[in-house]
């Protein structure tokens, strides 16, 4: 079969693909064998029947169609990689000629990754990401772990105090008239949260344990029951109880509780290091998206639509599985969002397209730099994967040799591709 460029017009390319009478009637033929028992013909037992009579019968083009895609499926591949076009969509085709002398010519219409140059990309300004680790963020991390270490006491006697569980009744009047919905017995209310109407937590604070409170609030004007909305009303409150949570003192035993120091300053000092350590990584990520979308916007690239669909179908399979993980099956978040699929990958579009131009540009910086995945690059990733997986490392050659570790040295290239960008920058 001969294959021939014949226009490139932006990103889609016509190939021209002719085959010989020869082929086509070896495809024909390949054809026959793999439809005849389709074909129920009087004389002959199912699929049977010689050619000749299924094409007497049903007309000589009755395995043309069929004919045509085993062409493709052996010939279309060998026309991308002679002509060396980069598709990124499935081909349109249209037969253009079926001659018996002459043999078959078909064109294929398809998209190609766009073309573009790129230069000034070493070297490129970027603000500088520096989140030091303050004295605060400190104190406030040890007051998180100090609240989950917390216990929970029951308030026999006293008053109500904000951040406290309170186990109320209560009982709503609009006037004389109790209103629909405003009743409950053993509520267990937190103060401070913001869980009722304005002003409800804050009139309770202060009561004690068994008291009966008249709490007087108004409805926001936007409430969703009309008859309430903007109108005061008064609740009839028991304190049946109150919780606390009690919190352990920051000392040297409370180090070492909850963790492997002793004293209390050591404990600090090691949280210090992990909050440095996660502040730096994530630095160092918010660095890396800040200079590749400084070297994305040197340039304006016509993203075929083809691979903005394909990106936003990996990102709607990503936001499948992650549902799953949580339990959430994909139809049953359309139904209690009340979306559809079409909506969800509209709303994916804008990030699939930045994602499909970013990928261009580190593939275009990777080919202009020459830069790859060296075996001993290799080794070491795949050592990373047997050690995360807990495998063998001789299985996980085997897991990646399927593809010629193409997958994993891409990957490598990719992120050393990226490495190089950062470290030609200039941080200001």
């Amino acid at each position: 079969m001969n294959y021939e460029l014949l226009k490139k017009e932006n990103n889609k390319v016509t190939i021209s693909m002719k085959a010989s009478v020869e082929d086509f009637n070896a495809a024909v033929k390949s054809a026959y064998t793999k439809e005849r028992k389709r074909f129920n013909i009087p004389g002959f037992r199912k699929g049977k029947a010689p050619k000749s009579i299924i094409e007497k019968q049903y007309g000589e083009g009755v395995f043309y169609e069929e004919a045509i895609n085993i062409l493709l499926n052996e010939h279309y591949p060998k026309a991308i990689d002679e002509l060396k076009l980069d598709v990124v969509d499935r081909p349109d085709v249209d037969i253009k000629e079926i001659n018996m002398e002459t043999g078959v010519e078909l064109e294929a219409i398809v998209e190609v990754k766009p073309e573009f140059e790129l230069d000034n990309y070493k070297g490129i300004e970027v603000e500088k990401v520096e989140n030091p680790v303050t004295d605060e963020q400190l104190e406030e991390e040890l007051k998180r772990v100090q609240d989950q270490n917390g216990r929970v006491i029951t308030i026999e006697e006293g008053k109500v105090e904000n951040g406290d569980t309170a186990n109320i009744n209560y009982a709503g009047f609009l006037g004389e008239e109790q209103f629909e919905g405003g009743t409950a017995e053993g509520h267990d209310l937190t103060i401070g949260s913001g869980q009722f109407i304005p002003g409800f937590e804050e009139e309770l604070v202060g009561a004690e344990v068994g008291a009966d409170v008249d709490v007087n609030v108004t409805f926001p004007e936007d409430y969703q029951a009309e008859n309430l909305a903007g109108q005061p009303v008064v609740f009839k409150v028991k304190v049946n109880s109150i919780s606390r949570k009690e919190l352990p003192e920051l000392d040297d035993e409370f180090a070492k509780d909850v963790s492997e120091f002793d004293t209390l300053d050591e404990y600090k000092a090691d949280l210090k290091r992990i909050m440095v350590e996660q502040a730096e990584n994530a630095d160092k990520a918010a660095q890396r998206d800040k200079v590749i979308e400084a070297v994305s916007g040197l340039v304006d690239i016509e993203i075929p639509q083809g691979m903005i669909d394909m990106e936003t179908d990996h990102m709607l399979r990503d936001f499948q599985m992650q549902l799953q993980y949580s339990g959430l099956q994909l139809d049953k978040y359309f139904e209690l969002t009340g979306t559809t699929v079409e909506q969800l990958r509209a709303q994916m579009a804008d990030d699939a397209l930045t994602r499909v131009k970013t990928n261009l540009v580190i593939e275009k910086v990777k080919e202009l730099e020459n830069i790859e995945a060296t075996e001993e690059d290799l080794n070491a990733e795949m050592e990373k994967y047997a050690e995360a997986q807990k495998q063998d490392i001789e299985q996980i050659k085997k897991m990646f040799e399927a593809d010629n570790f193409e997958y994993i040295k891409n990957t490598i290239a990719i992120r050393k591709t990226v490495d190089f960008l950062v470290d030609n920058a200039k941080l200001k």
